[in-house]
């Protein structure tokens, strides 16, 4: 009987999938429109429209630096409710003492989307050449160098505190309440060091509005092949984010895989690569076991430097 009801419960699992989906499903993405989230999420759902011969309607539901989209999904009863992961997802996990979900159990990881690294940039025109300049500068001067970032437990705010301790210097955090202040910071000259993803910077690097220094990745970006790695100067250190594709928890496994094969269909397509290599991405398309891994690694990694440097979290 049991072995009768488990080929049932496959069967129907199977045939859901065939069928999935059955009407619209809804995209979720927590940040407003215009950023490189919204950005990638309105075009992978375009082209999985197009793939599932159904619509992908992509929404934005912002607040609370997307923990409100997060929620929804994680209490959401079907696959039908979908939501773009960022790399804020895990950064929140490891820093924020209560969430109104459990960021590992209560959700079904798909896929990764696109992979970006974080660049370390001054302004055109700044004193500092390279980073190992910059470096010893701050070792010369402990405590006298700010970086902003758009706030507390942000992933430019953990990245530099990651720096800081890998480089062995005194760099003091200056959190804001926004994403374009600490690049006014920067711009203005009111602050040396500017942490942001290089798809934010890349266009500002493109009009030589900024230096950048070194890439955040363990490897030089495509984006900036001439621009060394944080590694070559701190050796080890890496800090990168990523965009990814989530559903509720408990979704059937064949119907996990289905948006799955969709996902990597979509990622694989040239015009695909060419648009997330001009903000600085690299197409990565995972399984989902990997995105699962990467997500519980990342998270245990902020968690120790919020705990080695003693960051002080509400």
């Amino acid at each position: 009987m049991k072995v009768a009801a488990l080929f049932l419960g496959l069967l129907a699992s199977a045939v859901a999938a065939q069928e999935y989906p059955g009407k619209p499903v809804r995209l979720l993405i927590g940040f407003p429109t215009g950023g490189n989230v919204d950005v990638v999420g309105r075009i992978v759902a375009q082209k999985m429209s197009e793939g599932f011969g159904q619509q992908v309607l992509p929404e934005n539901r912002t607040g609370a630096g997307s923990i409100i989209a997060n929620e929804h999904v994680a209490k959401s009863a079907d696959g039908y409710t979908l939501l773009v992961v960022s790399g804020a997802f895990v950064t929140q996990a490891a820093t924020m003492k209560k969430l109104p979900y459990d960021p590992v159990r209560d959700f079904s990881f798909i896929s990764t989307l696109v992979t970006y690294p974080l660049v370390f940039s001054v302004r055109s025109d700044s004193r500092f050449r390279t980073l190992d300049e910059f470096i010893g500068f701050v070792k010369s001067n402990p405590g006298k160098v700010n970086y902003p970032s758009p706030g507390m437990g942000t992933l430019y705010h953990l990245a530099g505190e990651l720096f800081v301790s890998m480089a062995g210097i005194d760099m003091q955090h200056v959190p804001f309440r926004g994403g374009s202040e600490p690049l006014t910071e920067v711009l203005s000259g009111r602050m040396e060091l500017l942490i942001d993803a290089l798809t934010n910077s890349y266009p500002h690097i493109q009009g030589g509005k900024f230096r950048p220094l070194a890439v955040t990745s363990l490897v030089r970006s495509a984006a900036l092949p001439d621009v060394p790695t944080v590694a070559q100067s701190v050796p080890g250190y890496e800090a990168n984010s990523f965009l990814g594709i989530a559903g509720p928890p408990g979704m059937p496994g064949a119907i996990v895989e289905r948006i799955n094969r969709e996902v990597r269909r979509v990622v694989a397509l040239p015009e695909i690569a060419r648009r997330f290599a001009e903000w600085g991405g690299t197409p990565s398309a995972s399984s989902p076991e990997e995105m699962s891994g990467l997500v519980r690694a990342e998270i245990e990694k902020w968690k120790r430097v919020v705990e080695t440097r003693k960051i002080e979290l509400p």
